[in-house]
């Protein structure tokens, strides 16, 4: 006869072998992704591709360095909008509003693109960061069980993870900012997954408002370049032409 101390463990081998804390999930999202060390190695990143806005195609061209420069282009018609982050500065040229000249951006526009920025990732060294991630659990999404974390910014701002319980890769994140005493709530949805230079990175997105999930912008790269060269000055404010009078 079988004792329960054998029962037990036998029980232990074949039970599933599911995370029981955030640590462990965070530890099993980056080693699916390809491990801290892959993420690290990654230096720069240079994606081109489309957004798809309603009837509108705009090409992107998305460059990104670490640990937190970032420029994105949009081109339509031969016009060219662009919102970058130097690091410290955030700042866009908008032709498609009027407005050829660089400018500063707004609190809400500049906490986007602060947070984009981060070219890890809030879970990457998450404490180091000052950020806190709690594991809520199992969750349902679109029929589908998915774990879900929550991630809490130095800043105060929530991520939620939703992250598939096979590739513990995110399929979904939703982002809660605190600008000015209002509240903005966005979806950010993953997927098509590929690998670049040993990192597993999300090929298509899906952006938009929680509360308009008919007005989302997908956004479709096409291709990925690790470790491009770059130049730190393409990340900074260009000087204002000078007025002519």
């Amino acid at each position: 006869m079988r004792t329960l101390k054998s029962l037990v463990f036998a029980l232990l081998l074949s039970a599933p072998l599911w995370p029981q804390t955030a640590a462990e999930l965070v530890a099993r999202n980056l080693q699916a992704k390809g491990g801290v060390d892959k993420i690290k190695a990654l230096r720069t990143l240079r994606a081109t591709g489309k957004v798809q806005q309603g009837t509108l195609t705009l090409q992107v061209e998305n460059d990104a360095m670490a640990p937190d420069k970032l420029r994105q282009n949009f081109t339509l018609q031969g016009m060219t909008a662009v919102q970058a982050y130097d690091g410290s500065t955030a700042w866009k040229i908008d032709p498609f509003g009027g407005r050829s000249d660089p400018e500063i951006m707004g609190e809400e526009e500049r906490r986007d693109m602060v947070e984009d920025a981060n070219f890890a990732g809030p879970l990457v060294d998450y404490e180091a960061q000052g950020n806190r991630v709690e594991f809520l659990g199992k969750e349902t999404l679109d029929g589908d069980e998915v774990y879900r974390l929550k991630v809490t910014l130095k800043n105060g701002d929530l991520y939620y993870y939703y992250l598939d319980p096979e590739t513990f890769l995110e399929v979904r994140m939703e982002r809660v900012q605190y600008i000015n005493g209002s509240v903005k709530e966005s979806v950010i949805e993953c997927g098509s997954y590929k690998l670049v230079a040993g990192v597993y990175l999300p090929f298509t997105y899906e952006v938009g408002s929680k509360q308009h999930p008919d007005q989302r912008s997908k956004i479709t790269y096409e291709k990925i370049v690790p470790n491009a060269t770059m130049d730190p000055a393409e990340f900074k404010m260009p000087a204002a032409p000078a007025k002519e009078f």
